[in-house]
């Protein structure tokens, strides 16, 4: 075999090891399966919500949906290199390691997206056309939409890959450079909107109307970003040690009225100097959420009768966990095994630091609720976010600990985390629709939350992940 195709089959064997080692290989050989039931499942329900939504909205919505998946996959992969050093020492991805392999940073990095590009096509692509496969006799749909719907939902997919692949190509070049593409980027989308969801969006234009044209412009938008993020990629990280000045107890210090301060002092230390810094704020919370506003946007234009800033606080409660994946994204809990502290106290402290972060997403909620609905939509705008978000944030906790960015590839937990979310998250959503006032209701939520939050402190206090 050529080098290229072992570098390759060597990068499949690492992404596989990656989450297989955690938890064992069956559990993540079954996450694929997983996506399949519950595509399955969506896909059943298709003929009563296209009573509601037209069913070229339903797909435009996954299409989205998946060139979200794309940047994040995106995201995660290019943050690859310090949450090995962090997580496994002195290990790192072999993306990251140009400097001892007889080949091109360029190489490697081409080859890095051909292998995120098949890995996670399988991982999310694949199986969730298979369940959408199986359910197509049982509601009469025509089977030549599975190609269709596989190409074009691959389409959008790779999209975000190469889009955020691109943004952080520039990132890491300047900040400038990242902060003046993305205001290009939405001005075009803006004046472009006027025109369609088609006109902006190719793979949506392929899967309405199949041909030439819509194909080549996909292609056009994922290759175009790829080559330059290929030709332009960066892997030089000079040989000098980053020193800070003592910031801690003086933050510390700041902090103690909150108690838990050094924890919440190092959380916000960690999450500063990290990698990507603010990069982590736009990549994998700021883009998603702002393609989620686009959604509603377009959402709303075919069901006059929803309220899109309460859909929109209930999916920014839900992408506020993501908060939390950043706080226990470089973190484990080996590292404080040699002194006094108990797992229920690193718990605590990451909570506290959660509920700091999430002022960030309550000022998006007054921004945009006082630019769309005025200032009276605020109250019960808040009044969804915050329960949702509690009880997100629980059902995280609960489930994976400190470890949520591997333990939700678990088959097992990614299933329990759905079946414990969607069920309420849909009744409020559906609750919004019926009567505005309805979503008081949501505070309800907080008490699950804090029973959740209690039961996996304790749980979590009595288990620690093997290998972590």
């Amino acid at each position: 075999m050529t080098p290229v195709v072992d570098l390759f089959l060597a990068m499949m064997k690492e992404e596989w090891r990656i989450h297989s080692t955690v938890f064992g290989g069956i559990w993540f050989g079954l996450f694929p399966a997983v996506i399949a039931v519950f595509a399955f499942i969506g896909s059943l329900a298709l003929p009563i919500f296209s009573e509601a939504v037209p069913c070229t909205t339903v797909a435009l919505l996954a299409l989205i949906f998946f060139l979200l998946a794309g940047v994040m996959v995106g995201s995660f992969g290019l943050m690859g290199r310090e949450f090995m050093n962090r997580r496994f020492g002195q290990a790192s991805l072999i993306a990251y390691a140009s400097r001892s392999l007889p080949v091109s940073e360029q190489r490697i990095f081409a080859t890095f997206l051909v292998k995120d590009t098949i890995y996670y096509i399988l991982l999310y692509v694949l199986p969730f056309t298979v369940g959408f496969a199986a359910a197509t006799p049982l509601i009469s749909l025509d089977p030549g939409y599975i190609l269709l719907a596989f190409v074009s939902l691959t389409l959008a997919f790779l999209i975000g890959l190469s889009a955020v692949c691109f943004l952080s190509t520039l990132y890491a070049r300047s900040v400038g450079l990242l902060a003046g593409a993305l205001v290009a980027l939405a001005v075009i989308v803006l004046a472009a909107l006027p025109l369609g969801a088609a006109t902006v969006f190719p793979p949506y234009s392929f899967l309405l109307a199949p041909g030439i044209e819509p194909l080549a412009l996909s292609l056009l938008f994922i290759l175009v970003p790829a080559t330059v993020s290929v030709l332009f990629v960066t892997a030089d990280y000079p040989d000098r040690t980053k020193r800070f000045r003592n910031s801690f107890d003086p933050l510390a210090d700041m902090l103690r009225p909150l108690g838990s301060e050094h924890f919440i002092a190092k959380d916000a230390l960690d999450l500063l100097r990290s990698e990507g810094g603010a990069g982590k704020v736009v990549f994998s919370f700021l883009l998603p959420v702002g393609l989620i506003w686009a959604c509603l946007g377009i959402l709303v234009r075919f069901t006059p009768g929803i309220d899109p800033l309460m859909i929109f606080a209930v999916l920014l409660g839900v992408i506020s966990a993501t908060i939390y994946n950043w706080l226990t994204e470089f973190d484990s809990f080996s590292s404080y095994t040699f002194l006094p502290v108990e797992v229920s106290r690193v718990i605590d402290g990451k909570l506290k630091s959660y509920a700091l972060l999430s002022l960030l997403p309550v000022v998006l909620i007054v921004v945009v609720a006082a630019a769309s609905s005025g200032a009276g939509a605020i109250l019960p705008a808040l009044a969804v976010f915050m329960p949702v978000s509690a009880y997100t944030l629980a059902v995280t906790v609960y489930l994976t600990g400190l470890h949520p960015n591997v333990m939700l590839y678990h088959a097992g937990v990614f299933a329990r985390y759905v079946l414990a979310t969607s069920p309420a998250l849909l009744l409020i959503i559906f609750a919004s629709i019926i009567d505005p006032r309805y979503v008081y209701g949501s505070l309800l939520l907080l008490l699950p939350a804090a029973f959740l939050l209690h039961r996996g402190r304790g749980k979590w206090q009595a288990w620690e992940m093997p290998g972590y």
